[in-house]
C-alpha cells in the first residue's frame, strides 16, 4: 500500500516521522540493535535533548548514558523479545537535566515478512505528576480522616457532658414535671450520642452503611438504657435489610430511636408479658422503608398527621421530611405500626407476632 502512495524513500520516512510525531507521548523507534531510528517531538521536549543528539545512537548512550537504566535493560532485551509487547512498565531514574522522573513504558515489537530485521516501538509516558498528585491527594484524606476523627470524638466528648448536666439538673429540680423533660432531654442525648458512635462503626465515616447489623446494635444500646432488666419488653430488628448512605443513616437511627422510646413509654403503660419491639428496614431500588411495630395497647391513626404533637413525634415529622419521606401509623388490637416510607416503596406492613 504504502508503495502505491509513496515513490520515493524520503517521502515515506517523512510521512512516517510525521505519524511518530503526532503521537503526544514521548515516542521512541529503535532497531533490533536499540539504536534510535526515529524520536517524536514529545521526547525531545519532556527530555530537552534535541534531534541530532538522538537518532542514530544507541539508546544506552542518550545524554552521556542517561538511558542506561537496569529496569530499561530487563525491559528491551528479555522481557520484549519473549513476550512481543509489554504495558505499564513502570520505571523510576533521576536524570542529570530534568531530575528525578517516574516513567510507564509500553513497548511493542515490530516485524515485516520481507524484512528479517526487527523494530521495537517504545511509548514513554512521564507520570510523575500525576502521581505527585495521588500522593498529595492521599495525605489530604489521611488528614481529612484525622481531622474527622477528632471532630467525631470532641462531639462525642460534648454530648456525654451535656447529658451529664442535664442529669445532674433533673436531681435537683423540685418540680416532677421538670424532672421528666430533663429525663427525656437526657435520654435523646444520649440517643443522639448512641447513633453517632454506631453510625463510624458501621458505615466508616463516609461509605454506604449496612442498616441491618447498625440497626441492631443500635437496638442493643436502646434495650440497655431504656429498658434494662426491669421490664419484660424486647426489640429486635426483621425484615431484609439494605444500605444507606451516610446521612440517610444517621437520620433513620434518630428516627427509629425516636419511635422506639415512644412505644417504650406509650405502648406499654402497664407491664405486659412477652412486650415486643419490632424494628425492619427494606429496600427495592433506590426506595426505603423503615418500620417500627410494638405489640402494645396502641396509637390512635394519624397521630403523625396532627398539627400539635409531642416532641419526639415533630422530631420524627421533620426527619421524615429531610428524606422526603411520608409517616404513617397503623393501630390496632395487635399494636402499633410506624411507618417511614421513602417514594412510592411497596411492602408488607411489618407486625409483632
Amino acid at each position: 500500500m504504502f508503495r502505491k502512495h509513496f515513490n520515493k524513500i524520503e517521502e515515506a520516512r517523512a510521512f512516517a516521522q510525521a505519524i511518530v510525531d503526532t503521537v503526544r507521548e514521548p515516542f521512541l523507534v529503535l532497531d533490533q540493535d536499540l539504536r534510535v531510528i526515529a524520536g517524536s517531538r514529545s521526547f525531545y521536549l519532556t527530555f530537552k535533548v534535541s534531534r541530532d543528539d538522538t537518532e542514530g545512537r544507541l539508546l544506552y548512550e542518550l545524554g552521556n548514558g542517561q538511558w542506561d537504566i537496569p529496569k530499561l535493560h530487563l525491559l528491551l532485551e528479555k522481557i520484549i523479545p519473549e513476550r512481543g509487547v509489554m504495558e505499564g512498565y513502570e520505571i523510576e531514574h533521576e536524570f542529570n537535566n530534568i531530575g528525578p522522573r517516574t516513567m510507564c513504558l509500553n513497548a511493542r515489537k515490530l516485524f515485516y515478512e520481507t524484512d528479517s530485521r526487527t523494530y521495537i516501538l517504545l511509548g514513554i509516558e512521564d507520570i510523575t505528576e500525576r502521581l505527585t498528585l495521588e500522593r498529595e491527594k492521599d495525605d489530604l484524606l489521611r488528614q481529612k480522616d484525622v481531622l474527622l476523627e477528632e471532630v467525631k470524638h470532641r462531639i462525642a466528648n460534648s454530648l456525654q457532658i451535656i447529658a451529664s448536666i442535664i442529669l445532674l439538673k433533673a436531681q435537683t429540680v423540685q418540680s416532677e414535671e421538670s424532672r421528666v423533660h430533663l429525663q427525656d432531654a437526657h435520654k435523646r442525648v444520649m440517643s443522639v450520642a448512641a447513633v453517632q458512635q454506631h453510625l463510624h462503626t458501621f458505615g466508616e465515616g463516609m461509605g454506604p452503611v449496612e442498616m441491618g447489623p447498625y440497626l441492631s446494635t443500635l437496638c442493643e444500646t436502646l434495650s440497655t438504657s431504656m429498658i434494662g432488666d426491669s421490664r419484660p419488653v424486647s426489640i429486635k430488628v426483621v425484615g431484609e435489610g439494605g444500605s444507606a448512605t451516610t446521612r440517610q443513616a444517621e437520620s433513620l437511627g434518630l428516627i427509629a430511636t425516636e419511635l422506639v422510646m415512644n412505644a417504650v413509654k406509650h405502648a406499654f403503660p402497664i407491664d405486659k408479658i412477652d412486650g415486643r419491639i419490632n424494628i425492619a428496614y427494606d429496600v427495592d431500588g433506590t426506595n426505603w422503608k423503615l418500620s417500627v411495630s410494638d405489640n402494645g395497647v396502641g396509637k390512635p391513626d394519624g397521630v403523625f398527621a396532627q398539627p400539635k404533637t409531642g416532641l419526639g413525634t415533630g422530631i420524627v415529622k421533620a426527619l421524615a421530611q429531610q428524606l422526603g419521606a411520608k409517616v404513617e401509623t397503623l393501630a390496632g388490637p395487635e399494636g402499633t405500626t410506624v411507618s417511614v416510607t421513602h417514594a412510592t416503596f411497596i411492602a408488607k406492613m411489618p407486625h409483632v407476632a
